[in-house]
């Protein structure tokens, strides 16, 4: 059984809505930011990345970054940029990347399903970013970005988008990226009804991105009832902001990686190195796999393909069958000598939606040695993990599209 309750979100005004609306905090560093934001008061940058308005040698942990952030969202509210719903409600929001389509119903998502796994996970979350996250909330008072949640896809959710979406919406904008954001509120009570029982009737949701996100929200959440002499149970603190989509919707893309040098290696002995358990063809015109078990490697200005030479058994541990897997115990690590890819500087990750092109031009920069496409790790594979309380290799899978902050906000005294 899964839970998922309307809320009363602070959304922005209709016609500023393609102003609000930016990236994720984690997707676009601090300078990236700045620039977005340059000239726009308005954007949830100087929300979700407030170190934006404090010069370089600030840091993003420093005190001052967060009670910013906080001022900034009370500041937007009383100009009334947010306005808050009266009613609880649930939000229909879809994403056209090109011709791909997705629809996620926005709601809130129990603290306690998270805690005790019927909510389901498959990374390990760092530290520091939990407690960077956590700060935020608590000193923000709201959850202010989507944790993106999926599920199996059920026919009667299907029902009520396809319901939903003959609807005006209430927001449709493009940003500059290309994607269109388009967003239906839903808050007539048979609807939210429908959408309460067919969620009950799923047995699970996982987590698709925003790890950091959902343990800071639940941290948040143990410390302010554990505070609460008068704690009930239905305070909004007890709950998570999220965005769930059918699994057979979304889109996840290859995550490929890059390393700065050969381990010391030269070149005729990198290559055979890799020759023991691979087979290697070339050229390799495609650049990017077909399948699984299969790695382009762009080195010497040159695609190869990798061919594993003895593919896993059906009996082997699901994870390590996975890409990532393979590549790092197959050659990252015995060849490259590259450990804990969490921690060794001499790897980068660089997700799919920047392309081929960006492996090539570092490999060709010179300020890396050789870089590998990998074949998208697939939604039923990141289930199948999670369903077997497994953790997913670092970096494994990059979303497209990103679920934009500032559309919709949680705040923790809502009621």
């Amino acid at each position: 059984m899964s839970i998922v309750r309307p809320f009363k979100a602070f959304c922005p005004r209709k016609s500023l809505a393609g102003k609000v609306a930016c990236p994720p905090y984690d997707v676009i560093d601090r300078d990236e930011a700045r620039k977005m934001a340059e000239g726009n008061p308005l954007s949830f940058l100087h929300v979700v990345k407030s170190e934006i308005d404090f010069p370089d040698e600030v840091s993003p942990e420093d005190g001052r970054v967060y009670l910013k952030a906080a001022e900034n969202l009370q500041r937007m509210i009383d100009a009334n940029v947010f306005l808050q719903h009266e009613t609880p409600c649930f939000y229909l929001y879809r994403q056209q990347m090109g011709g791909h389509r997705q629809h996620g119903i926005v709601g809130c998502v129990p603290v306690d399903e998270y805690e005790h796994g019927t909510i389901r996970k498959h990374e390990l979350t760092l530290k520091e970013k939990e407690a960077d996250r956590t700060r935020h909330i608590e000193t923000v008072n709201a959850q202010t970005g989507l944790v993106f949640l999926t599920y199996r896809a059920d026919e009667d959710i299907d029902g009520v988008v396809r319901r939903v979406i003959e609807n005006i919406p209430q927001y449709d904008f493009e940003t500059v990226d290309g994607i269109r954001h388009t967003a239906w509120i839903i808050d007539g009570s048979e609807e939210i009804l429908r959408i309460q029982e067919a969620f009950g009737r799923l047995d699970a949701l996982y987590i698709a991105d925003g790890h950091h996100r959902a343990a800071a929200a639940a941290t948040v959440g143990k410390t302010r009832r554990e505070k609460n002499p008068r704690h009930r149970g239905d305070e909004a603190y007890n709950f998570i902001m999220a965005a769930i989509f059918p699994h057979n919707q979304l889109k996840i893309l290859d995550y490929n990686r890059v390393v700065k040098d050969l381990n010391g290696l030269s070149d005729s002995i990198f290559l055979d190195r890799i020759g023991e358990e691979f087979f290697i063809r070339e050229p390799f015109r495609e650049k990017s796999p077909a399948g699984s078990h299969a790695f382009g490697m762009y080195f010497r200005k040159k695609w190869r393909l990798l061919e594993l030479r003895e593919k896993p058994g059906e009996d082997e541990d699901i994870v390590g069958r996975l890409d990532v897997s393979i590549l790092q115990k197959k050659l990252l690590g015995p060849v490259l000598a590259v450990g804990d890819p969490r921690t060794d500087r001499r790897i980068l990750f660089v997700g799919g939606g920047k392309g081929l092109g960006e492996l090539e031009r570092l490999v060709d920069s010179e300020k890396y040695a050789v870089a590998f496409a990998l074949h998208p790790t697939t939604v039923e594979e990141l289930m199948a993990v999670a369903d077997q309380g497994k953790i997913m290799p670092p970096k494994s899978t990059w979303f497209e599209p990103k679920l934009r902050s500032g559309i919709f906000i949680h705040r923790l005294d809502e009621d």
